[in-house]
């Protein structure tokens, strides 16, 4: 999995340059895969704190709607899950 997300965005940027990789899904909830992945793309991966977003967006907005919600009450960035290169770390070491 971690060598086709890789696959697909070496082909989709050809720029050389950190930028964050964003991740969502069931798959996020393993942490060595958010590592080996980070490893992979040399860039940091974030998971946020919830791995299910899509649905979560969509409570969001229904939440929202009905105002049962303030938009301070949703989780910011700064509670992100960061996952960073590790064995660049280990092998300077």
């Amino acid at each position: 999995m971690c060598f086709q997300v890789k696959d697909v965005l070496d082909s989709l940027n050809n720029e050389k340059g950190e930028f964050l990789l964003r991740v969502d899904g069931g798959a996020t909830a393993n942490n060595l895969l958010m590592h080996i992945q980070a490893d992979l793309m040399g860039t940091p991966v974030v998971r946020p704190v919830d791995i299910e977003t899509t649905a979560l967006g969509a409570a969001y907005a229904l939440y929202f709607f009905l105002k049962m919600l303030e938009e301070t009450d949703v989780p910011t960035k700064e509670d992100n899950i960061v996952y960073k290169e590790i064995l660049k770390n280990l092998c300077e070491a």
